[in-house]
């Protein structure tokens, strides 16, 4: 234990830890491994200072450890911590450059998450997770079933087309094709039931949870879009705007602008993933509505719809859909059509 440490800046890993200590002048004081017991004894000894960590999969959990022993926790993005590696990558450069980038005035970092928080984002991901194990056996079945001239649509709700064929003795289909179908039939049937009910439970939180019914009150977003906002996103009050939101999103165009000429390209997609995924989703909900209905009482998206291809409409209104989030949620208002 060092007293004059003024930053911890720690390379996680899953067993060994990177330290490196500096001081209150700038100076690296040592920079050593350390095994995951030894640095949670450090962080428990170690009086009340800076713990830089680069944002990755641990980092709130041993930021909230940091934090209950009393220390000032900073995680850097990834992508701010790599121009400060000097040279060749390895633990003890990227310590250092971890130390460098939180120590920059003006270096953004990143909130630590409550046990809660995280908890949500497992039940999510869970979900989620699922939902693509359910596709990928249904389009695995689809693909058999198609070389014994068995052809179904996509989509879960096509399924019944190759349960009619499976159960048809009088068909073509071997014996042993009949009893593998039986067995993707049973695994898809299980994850069925696992999904409606994480699914359920979504919604019902979002019928408790009067943040996540403020949400819902937005076009385009539901249950599962509200519970990814309350999973993954920061609190919004953290951004000055609701562009700011956009652009953690990755829903802004991307700037290759210089000499005062602005050269604007398509969504930079550096944000989070699974919201801008399901906002985009959302949108072209809303506008496969607005072309069924041959238009809208918003004048701006009927404009939007009428003017552009339907993904860019999407993804302009998902932009919209993310600076509403923000307005509603900071103002603690539900939506309101202008």
């Amino acid at each position: 234990m060092t007293t004059n440490i003024s930053m911890l800046a720690v390379d996680l890993s899953k067993g060994s830890f990177q330290v490196c200590a500096v001081g209150s002048d700038g100076t690296v004081l040592y920079n050593r491994a350390l095994s995951r017991a030894r640095f949670s004894a450090l962080l428990a000894d170690q009086p009340a200072c800076i713990v830089a960590m680069e944002a990755c999969a641990t980092s709130h959990h041993w930021g909230r450890v940091a934090q209950k022993n009393g220390h000032e926790v900073r995680i850097v993005p990834a992508v701010y911590v790599k121009p400060f590696v000097k040279r060749q990558k390895n633990d003890r450069a990227d310590a250092e450059a971890i130390a460098e980038a939180a120590s920059r005035p003006a270096m953004r970092f990143v909130a630590v998450k409550s046990a809660e928080t995280q908890g949500r984002a497992v039940a999510f991901r869970t979900h989620q997770c699922l939902v693509r194990q359910r596709t990928q056996l249904i389009n695995a079945l689809r693909g058999h079933l198609a070389e014994f001239g068995v052809v179904a649509p996509k989509g879960p709700a096509n399924l019944k087309v190759l349960e009619e064929a499976l159960a048809d003795e009088t068909g073509d289909l071997p014996a042993a094709v009949r009893a593998m179908g039986a067995i993707y039939l049973d695994q898809i049937a299980r994850l069925t039931d696992v999904i409606e009910r994480l699914g359920d439970e979504l919604e019902a939180a979002s019928r408790t949870d009067a943040d996540l019914q403020r949400l819902c009150t937005i076009p385009g977003i539901g249950p599962v879009t509200a519970g990814a906002v309350a999973a993954f996103a920061p609190e919004l009050d953290t951004f000055d705007s609701g562009r700011n939101f956009a652009a953690w999103l990755g829903l802004v165009p991307r700037q290759r602008s210089t000499g005062g000429k602005a050269r604007l390209g398509s969504v930079s997609k550096m944000g989070q993933t699974d919201i801008r995924r399901l906002l985009i989703v959302g949108a072209m909900s809303v506008i496969r509505w607005v072309v069924r209905k041959g238009g809208s009482a918003n004048r701006w998206l009927a404009n939007l719809v009428a003017r552009k291809p339907k993904m860019v409409a999407a993804v302009a209104l998902a932009n919209k859909m993310a600076r509403t989030i923000w307005a509603v949620t900071t103002k603690q208002e539900n939506y309101r059509m202008a």
